[in-house]
């Protein structure tokens, strides 16, 4: 069943980078997330306003400062997101930043609406928790960045590894409503690369309460927000699938409330 809903960003060059989900839309809440890509000896000067931001590197190294605030050089080093851990920069609302790469880099920028305050602060790659989840055909790697450990107002955002053929997000789970401690209420985005990169994937979005079903063919580049649903997501076999997520929301808890209908593959025999 189509929803009328405008899920699916497919990858788009742009001048600097490619803006794949833009605050004017009304079922993100705001939550954006850009890509940017800049040439060898290029730059970026840009400012956060009332948003919050983690600037994740996904390839290449830069410089980078915060206007009145700390500086970083050298940031970064990973070749492409399946290279290792990202570095990452925590932005609080306000800040205005420039952003400067000898040899080129490619970085996704994620940013949500936040109240004023908060400092600037270096993620390591050192520093990103690693865990295996799921087994099996659903067996996945899952790098978090940022998390309700670490200082900020309503951003969550890490990296899934998915092995060729393999699921993720699975059992399929949603957050999608304030039912604590049951369920957290998280806005969220899906930003896709494959090894290859001609490679491919399926995303479902689904929600029987709210009359949404999309499958949607996914793509090295492309994004998909999940404004509320299940949303499980499956490699093509002979291709890796990497995945950035960011979510938002008030609550910053990680509470998932999994499809009744398929939970039961993830309990004990």
């Amino acid at each position: 069943m189509r929803s009328g809903l405008s899920l699916h960003a497919k990858a788009a060059d742009g001048e600097e980078g490619r803006r794949l989900l833009g605050t004017g839309s009304s079922i993100s809440e705001g939550l954006r997330l850009e890509i940017w890509a800049l040439s060898p000896g290029g730059s970026r000067i840009a400012d956060f306003e009332a948003s919050e931001s983690l600037v994740v590197l996904l390839g290449g190294r830069c410089d980078l400062a915060v206007l009145g605030g700390p500086g970083w050089r050298s940031l970064g080093g990973r070749p492409d997101v399946f290279s290792g851990a990202a570095t990452s920069i925590y932005l609080p609302p306000g800040a205005r930043v420039e952003v400067s790469t000898r040899d080129g880099v490619e970085m996704a920028v994620v940013s949500a609406p936040a109240e004023p305050g908060g400092e600037a602060y270096r993620i390591g790659p050192e520093e990103v928790t690693r865990e295996t989840r799921g087994e099996g055909s659903w067996q996945r790697e899952v790098q978090t960045i940022l998390d309700a450990s670490r200082p900020a107002q309503r951003l969550l955002v890490g990296e899934t590894y998915n092995p060729p053929g393999a699921w993720s997000s699975y059992p399929p789970h949603k957050h999608d409503q304030h039912r604590p401690p049951e369920e957290s209420r998280l806005q969220e985005v899906y930003h896709y690369r494959f090894q290859p990169e001609r490679g491919f994937g399926i995303q479902r979005v689904y929600s029987p309460e709210r009359g949404l079903d999309e499958l949607l063919l996914v793509e090295d580049g492309d994004t998909v927000l999940i404004p509320f649903g299940y949303h499980p997501v499956v490699a093509a076999p002979g291709y890796r699938l990497y995945y950035l997520w960011a979510l938002a929301g008030d609550d910053r808890e990680m509470r998932l409330h999994e499809d009744p209908d398929h939970a039961w593959v993830a309990r004990p025999a």
